[in-house]
Parts: structure tokens; C-alpha cells; sequence
């Protein structure tokens, strides 16, 4: 952790008994939340977050990681109910830039309520997807998903309607 850096764990956060398996990486002055019951699964893979000098990472309660990566410079704010599972990757920037005139982009990511990105999606800087949407696997998210929304592809598009999810399992 960074100087300045915040790290709050909301409470009934639970994780296996697997050392090193949840990694954080913290800037200085990175404010990062994990909400109330969220389950930090890490059987599968490892879970890798990453927060930058400055930056924001916020994971809402009753959330659920698997072994997913995600990377923030500038912000990655998910609502209640996110599921972000193995292989996922979140991530905000480009991370470096591509040569002297092309240099590193970022924005701000959102996940709403109730949004499931089960495995290997990849959604990228500037995304907001909507609530109660459901991102197929093997997707690359690059533009905004709208709520109640099933999509999938690359680049993922709206295949399909999703009702509420705030009472699934």
C-alpha cells in the first residue's frame, strides 16, 4: 500500500484460506471498498486488483469476485450484486502509451446493480453497463451496455432482454 492509500472491507467479506490467492496493489493516496458480504472466491485463480496513484475502486455489497483482474487509474465503481468471475478482466486505461504521439487514454468504469460477467470478458475504459445485465462469455466490452440487457460478442452487442436479477440466486 501506498502512502495515503484507504483499503475499507466492508463487513462479512469472506475469502478461502488460500495465502497470496487475494492481491492488492495499492498507489498512494488509491481509495479502494469492498462491500458487506462480498465473497472474494479465490479456488479457481487468484483475484489481482490494482488501483493507481489516486484512483478509485469500489465493490458493492453482496458482490462476487473469482479470480479476476482488475485494474484501476482513474475509477471502477460497481454497484450491489456484481459478479465478475475468472478470467475477467476490468480494466480503465490503456495502461501505457502507444508511442510519443499516442498517449495512454482513461475513463471511469461503472457497473450497475445486478450485473453478471460470468468468464473471460474483457470490458475496457469509459464502459458504463446499465443494471441487471448479463455480458456472455468471452466477450470484449467497449461501449456502453444498457440496462437489462443480454450481450455478448466481440465487441459485445444486445442479444437479448434480462429481467430482474435482485432476486436470483
Amino acid at each position: 500500500m501506498g502512502p495515503g492509500a484507504v483499503l475499507k472491507i466492508g463487513a462479512g467479506v469472506v475469502t478461502e484460506r488460500n495465502p497470496g490467492a487475494v492481491r492488492f496493489l495499492l498507489g498512494p493516496g488509491a481509495h479502494v471498498e469492498i462491500g458487506d458480504r462480498t465473497w472474494l472466491r479465490t479456488e479457481m485463480e487468484p483475484i489481482h486488483i490494482a488501483v493507481f496513484a489516486g484512483a478509485r475502486l469500489v465493490i458493492g455489497p453482496d458482490s462476487w469476485l473469482s479470480g479476476c483482474h482488475l485494474s484501476a487509474k482513474h475509477a471502477i465503481l460497481c454497484g450491489r450484486r456484481a459478479w465478475i468471475g475468472p478470467g475477467c478482466r476490468v480494466i480503465d486505461s490503456d495502461q501505457h502509451d502507444l508511442d510519443d504521439v499516442q498517449k495512454e487514454r482513461g475513463a471511469p468504469i461503472t457497473l450497475g446493480d445486478n450485473v453478471w460477467i460470468p468468464t473471460d470478458i474483457t470490458v475496457l475504459r469509459g464502459v458504463t453497463i446499465g443494471s441487471n445485465v448479463v455480458i456472455g462469455a468471452r466477450s470484449l466490452v467497449n461501449h456502453d451496455i444498457p440496462a437489462h440487457t443480454l450481450a455478448h460478442g466481440i465487441p459485445a452487442r444486445p442479444r437479448g432482454t434480462v429481467g430482474d436479477r435482485s432476486k436470483s440466486p
